[in-house]
């Protein structure tokens, strides 16, 4: 992607929507009524650059439900939906949401309801992501759902990642030395399941069972033990399977470019 020129920053600053892509325009534009002013011209163009590399990619259409937890001005902003239906927020203040950073959780009360069905994707085409920019200090689960031992979900337990997608069991893997960033998985076939997990990543042979039909949470489990997390997130989405190194560096770069662009 080319660079961001002076002159196209005024142009940004000054025409919200103007040369940006539809979709990132509309998206935008909802965060910046939820946020009751404008956004910086470089966190637009952040905006832009990621929804039209995410087409580039060939992983956009795949995302069903999806939310930035970060670069909006305001709580209200970033619970505006990315891709999908708004989540309902449990808990969470405005003194738990950085603009850099993202969405801090306590471990105990606050999640999100992404009010996305886990079922409403492929029960072999399915994929769950976060962005931690702050791992989590206690046992907990970063998103996920459960219902008569099937599982969907995915967590960090100090040197291991746990997580499971349309399965009876969880894989565990080993990563022990974790450094924050994406934490992902993709179910492409009734057998593969791929993953990110910060700075590893891998795959597992896993069969696939019947999906569990409740809502995804993220900061926690949506079972009788929802697991919280305490990690900050700053992005999730969930949909069908997709390349996850390309998801990887999408966000990555668009974390990294907000924040040197959000004073």
């Amino acid at each position: 992607m080319s660079p961001l020129t002076e002159s196209t920053r005024l142009t940004l600053a000054k025409t919200p929507g103007t040369g940006l892509d539809a979709d990132a325009a509309a998206y935008i534009a909802a965060v910046e009524a939820a946020d009751g002013q404008a956004l910086e011209a470089g966190v637009r163009w952040n905006i832009d650059q990621f929804v039209r590399g995410c087409k580039a990619d060939g992983i956009w259409t795949a995302i069903k439900a999806s939310c930035i937890l970060s670069g909006a001005r305001t709580l209200s902003g970033a619970l505006v939906p990315l891709v999908g239906t708004a989540p309902t927020n449990f808990n969470f203040v405005s003194g738990d949401y950085d603009r850099k950073t993202g969405l801090v959780g306590d471990g105990s009360t606050k999640y999100l309801d992404s009010n996305r069905a886990t079922n409403a994707d492929p029960q072999n085409s399915f994929h769950l992501c976060v962005y931690a920019s702050t791992l989590q200090t206690v046992p907990g689960v970063f998103a996920g759902a459960e219902g008569a031992s099937r599982n969907t979900m995915y967590g960090n337990y100090g040197t291991t990642t746990n997580f499971a997608l349309r399965q009876s069991t969880v894989n565990v893997v080993s990563t022990p030395a974790l450094i924050p960033g994406t934490f992902a998985a993709s179910r492409s076939s009734s057998t593969l399941i791929t993953w990110i997990a910060g700075n590893y990543n891998g795959s597992v042979t896993a069969g696939s069972t019947v999906t569990p039909t409740g809502s995804m949470f993220i900061f926690a489990r949506n079972s009788g033990t929802k697991n919280h997390t305490d990690a900050r997130l700053s992005f999730f989405s969930m949909g069908e399977a997709l390349d996850l190194a390309l998801l990887d560096s999408r966000i990555s770069t668009l974390i990294t470019s907000n924040a040197l662009v959000i004073p």
